[in-house]
């Protein structure tokens, strides 16, 4: 039998095919993503639950014109293979192939660049107040989960959403996590009968003769709702959507077809918001991830006959920043550790199984995370916040007002800080430094190697003003004898004449590569490991360049606001020569390895000694 997944695929393709040919099509999309994602690493678990509905929603709405929006979007696989891109598949989240993410760069059917969670709504609603502006027919679909759903920006777009009266479809994707029960089969009965064409028709019908009789039809009217909503709390726990003003239908098998195709049909013809429940499985079809979701939400290259990685297991600056943070906690009973919805990828399980009442997993919700941290600062209790730096930045307002401006003593773990690869530019921890380094009585410490990531960790657990420290998702980097760690202070790795190379994080190994190999050439190069971007070491870095008179800073992050801002404001007054290397503002960085990527903005060693040999050059200029 001829495959019906092929290179050329497309939504009108879908539209044509009957209930059976969709499942069929359904069995070899997800063949299709096991056996490439199983290459290239990527979202397993939440596109193997998301089959059956986008297929679904290929059939029955007409993208582009019909404007889907998936909510993070690392779900979007599916909706990639329907529109146009399966045979760019295997490229995925490799340099110049196709993105993890909806991307509109590289489709039309790609409605918004997504990365960060519960936009959706707000975006879809938008979409859709434009649309009736300019009296125009479409429809707007956002597809959200359940996690995602209980961020507060996800309740603030219902909340207006319900009220607004606009044909609007949000799809909840309740993939476990429920913010509700099952409602079980009389739930289905009524979603069934209020979806129903006929019903609605029958209901409008009903009224209308109501009104007709003197007197007594409005009260009936009235009588009858009063009735209708009684049953639905007897009988139903899942009234909270109506009860805001959507139509609510559900709960749906997110795996049946033929249900998912009637719904969604059915929901056409209803022109105000309205919220489809649909029940699915995250991993469903691979036995592994059907297992254990968690575990193959995000993926490395990987066996599919034993669901293992096909990459050597290596020792992260996140397993390091987990077992120094147990020790902590084992001996001081005040310490907390606050997390939101990343407790697996910050290697925080066994804290859960050793001390559950003092890790707080506050689900998709930052700036909850963040304030609440400050209440449990304000009682006496020392909160570590571990956040992704690409998801810290939601929460800068309440960084700034609850934790800063009070002074409190909450110390922010920030993993995945720098540039991180392959999820690409919604993910990449680029800005923490410049949105961190302007506030006030903050440390902001960034370690080079294993023994400065504990040393930091250690030393802001005993601090009395708000920690940041910022490490990077990589391979941790052992420095032999390393200086030990002080407080605001530098470490002056390697004594040099000619030129100081500054740098922040792990990128102290590329520029003593870059020395070592210089000193062949008689280039005598100093390198200091800042360690403390705020309050910046002005003593040691002065010393060091009143003897060289050449700087180079070397950081990965934006250079505005950054390493080289500070240092480039210490040395306005003086005649140093400053080459700064780091990522310019306005530079999106894509996706692609971490290596890749940083060659791409000429940060590495090669670069490294291109640009010490051009303030060399100018030293022996200035000397004739």
């Amino acid at each position: 039998m001829e495959k019906l997944l092929n290179d050329g695929l497309c939504p009108e393709d879908v539209k044509k095919l009957d209930i059976q040919q969709l499942r069929r099509l359904s069995g070899e999309i997800r063949e299709f993503l096991i056996e490439n994602i199983s290459r290239t690493g990527g979202h397993l678990a939440s596109n193997l639950g998301v089959v059956e509905l986008t297929v679904a929603l290929h059939k029955v709405f007409s993208s582009p014109r019909d404007k889907i929006i998936f909510d993070v979007g690392h779900q979007a696989y599916v909706h990639k293979i329907l529109t146009g891109r399966c045979s760019r598949f295997p490229t995925l989240r490799t340099r110049n192939g196709i993105s993890g993410f909806p991307k509109r760069s590289e489709s039309e059917h790609d409605i918004l660049n997504t990365g960060h969670s519960s936009t959706s709504i707000s975006a879809a609603l938008g979409m859709c107040r434009a649309r009736d502006l300019k009296q125009e027919d479409y429809d707007v679909i956002a597809i959200i989960g359940d996690g995602s759903l209980m961020s507060g920006m996800a309740f603030e777009a219902l909340n207006d959403a319900a009220s607004s009266g606009t044909n609007l479809t949000v799809i909840l994707n309740d993939n476990g996590m429920s913010i509700s029960k099952n409602v079980g089969a009389f739930s289905k009965y009524l979603t069934r009968l209020r979806t129903r064409k006929t019903y609605r028709i029958a209901k409008k019908e009903y009224e209308n003769l109501l009104r007709r009789i003197p007197l007594l039809g409005r009260p009936i009217i009235a009588f009858t709702e009063k009735i209708k909503t009684i049953l639905k709390y007897i009988f139903l726990d899942d009234v909270f959507f109506e009860e805001l003003g959507f139509v609510y239908m559900g709960t749906v098998d997110g795996h049946n077809i033929q249900s998912l195709v009637d719904v969604l049909q059915n929901s056409r013809e209803i022109k105000k918001p309205k919220l489809i429940h649909i029940s699915t499985q995250k991993g469903r079809g691979y036995g592994f991830a059907e297992l254990k979701p968690n575990m193959y939400h995000g993926v490395s290259p990987f066996m599919i006959s034993t669901g293992k990685s096909s990459l050597e297991p290596e020792e992260c600056y996140t397993d390091v920043a987990a077992r120094t943070l147990l020790d902590i906690m084992s001996n001081d009973d005040r310490t907390v550790v606050i997390s939101a919805a990343m407790i697996d990828s910050l290697k925080l399980i066994p804290i859960q199984n050793k001390f559950p009442k003092r890790l707080y997993d506050v689900g998709i919700a930052e700036q909850h995370a963040v304030t609440m941290a400050a209440g449990m600062a304000l009682e006496g209790m020392k909160p570590f916040v571990a956040i992704y730096s690409t998801f810290l930045q939601r929460a800068y307002d309440q960084i700034l007002h609850d934790i800063v401006i009070n002074s409190l003593p909450v110390v922010f773990l920030i993993d995945r800080a720098g540039i991180v690869g392959e999820d690409g530019e919604t993910h990449h921890g680029i800005y923490d430094m410049a949105y961190l380094s302007h506030m006030p009585n903050l440390v902001i410490a960034a370690p080079s190697c294993r023994s400065d990531l504990d040393g930091m960790i250690r030393l802001a657990a005993l601090s009395r003003v708000p920690f940041a420290i910022r490490y990077p998702k990589e391979k941790v980097y052992d420095l032999p004898g390393s200086a030990p760690l002080i407080s605001g202070r530098a470490s002056r790795i390697r004594e040099g004449r000619d030129i100081t190379i500054l740098t922040v994080g792990t990128l102290l190994e590329q520029a003593l590569l870059a020395a070592s190999e210089l000193e062949d050439e008689d280039i005598h190069v100093e390198v200091i490991d800042v360690r403390f971007i705020k309050p910046l070491d002005k003593e040691t870095i002065m010393d060091s360049v009143s003897k060289t008179g050449k700087v180079i800073t070397v950081e990965d992050g934006v250079l505005n606001g950054g390493l080289a801002s500070c240092v480039n404001t210490l040395l306005k007054n003086t005649d140093s020569e400053i080459i700064n290397m780091g990522i310019e503002n306005d530079n999106i960085i894509t996706h692609a390895t971490r290596k890749e990527l940083l060659d791409s903005v000429k940060i590495n060693l090669q670069n490294i000694k291109i640009n010490a040999k051009i303030l060399h050059q100018n030293r022996k200029e200035d000397k004739v």
